[in-house]
């Protein structure tokens, strides 16, 4: 959030993002550039432009919340890109632009002229961004296909991974095959454009949903690559490290983090039960994941009886890391939030001041929130005109 003590420009700052996406990983990715300072031009179809304005309920007063929470800090200008005149203001959008980023199915743009090559070749310096379900190289099947999160989150063994042992595979409680796309996206864009003060030229980004959530198997992965074991659904648990889990409490869930044999000491130590560390079964981490089933119940025995307020005082004293499990509305208001400055407001021209969710990645000297609310639908169509001499 901004305070008096930002006084440097934001790291974007005289960047133009040409914004052609739309839903979540796209809008998601160019909202990050926005806070970064970046000038996001966000195209839409006159005809009611990005799909998630209509994503409801809920709404606020006719707005949907989908939409407000990802569009934050761009300018909105309406185009229909099937006809000459669209075309034509596109083209000088590309000319004027560092960076077009777009999330259509693989061909579309082609289909329409403006293609990596074809748009390079109106900018060379411009940085061109795919994100799409399976990307645009591989097998044509398959980069032909539609890409929902559900679908990769499938997909990818996310999905198998979780939810509890005894129940069926689960997606994650937020589309993260979108948000982490959209995230990698950010990532191949300013390696690009630093890659560009050296060479001057542009470059492709192509950014797949599937290969983003596949790389966020992590050790997941190599259990099965280099260890022969096939991952499984385990819950809150954890498969190497325990305990690792939630466990609870009489009045809530508290997630237990004990990363190492010391902790495991501090945290017997806590719960009078040191014993706990002589029995060969529970000695060291090892042994306890493969005795989980006869220590888990143990714990949850001696944690139940007693209510969250009792616990968390008790364990931060002792120095094990543990935390509440909380609700959306919980987590929003957690002090350390607002001491960091992720929560704020934003000015909407229609709203009024909306609450807003602000950006992770904070740089001593400048502001990372673009006070800039999620645009109405065209609503600076008459200016960017104005700037490309339409």
């Amino acid at each position: 959030m901004p305070t008096d003590d930002n006084t440097l420009p934001a790291p974007l700052t005289g960047v133009r993002v040409l914004d052609l996406t739309r839903v979540l990983a796209g809008p998601f990715a160019t909202m990050l550039l926005a806070d970064l300072g970046a000038d996001v031009i966000k195209v839409e179809r006159p005809d009611g432009g990005d799909d998630t304005r209509r994503f409801g309920p809920p709404f606020r007063d006719g707005e949907s919340t989908y939409f407000l929470s990802i569009n934050r800090g761009k300018r909105s200008i309406t185009c229909d890109l099937k006809s000459d005149a669209g075309q034509e203001v596109l083209r000088r959008l590309i000319a004027s632009s560092d960076v077009l980023i777009e999330n259509f199915r693989p061909g579309v743009l082609d289909r329409l002229g403006f293609s990596a090559q074809a748009a390079q070749e109106i900018n060379p310096r411009l940085i061109y961004a795919s994100i799409s379900g399976f990307g645009h190289a591989g097998l044509p099947e398959h980069v032909k296909a539609p890409g929902y999160d559900l679908m990769v989150q499938s997909l990818s063994g996310v999905a198998s991974l979780t939810g509890p042992a005894d129940a069926p595979p689960s997606k994650a409680g937020v589309s993260i095959g979108d948000l982490t796309s959209g995230l990698y996206a950010v990532h191949g864009i300013l390696a690009a454009l630093y890659e560009r003060e050296k060479t001057g030229k542009g470059r492709r980004v192509d950014i797949a949903m599937l290969d983003g959530l596949v790389s966020l198997l992590a050790y997941q992965a190599g259990a099965w690559l280099l260890g022969d074991k096939k991952p499984t659904r385990m819950g809150n648990q954890h498969p190497s490290i325990c305990p690792f889990e939630a466990v609870r409490a009489s009045d809530g869930y508290l997630a237990i983090c004990c990363g190492n044999d010391r902790q495991f000491i501090r945290l017997a130590a806590a719960l009078e039960r040191q014993d706990l560390c002589d029995d060969p079964r529970f000695s060291t981490n090892a042994e306890r994941v493969v005795h989980r089933a006869e220590l888990i119940p143990i714990l949850q025995a001696l944690f139940e009886p007693s209510p969250l307020a009792h616990w968390l005082p008790l364990l931060n004293d002792a120095g094990i890391p543990c935390a509440p499990m909380q609700s959306v509305d919980e987590a929003l208001e957690h002090p350390q939030l607002a001491a960091r400055g992720m929560l704020g407001t934003v000015d909407h021209s229609k709203l009024g001041p909306i609450p807003a969710v602000g950006c992770p990645v904070q740089l001593e000297g400048s502001s990372t929130f673009n006070s800039l609310p999620a645009p109405l639908l065209g609503e600076h169509t008459d200016a960017i005109m104005a700037e490309l001499g339409l």
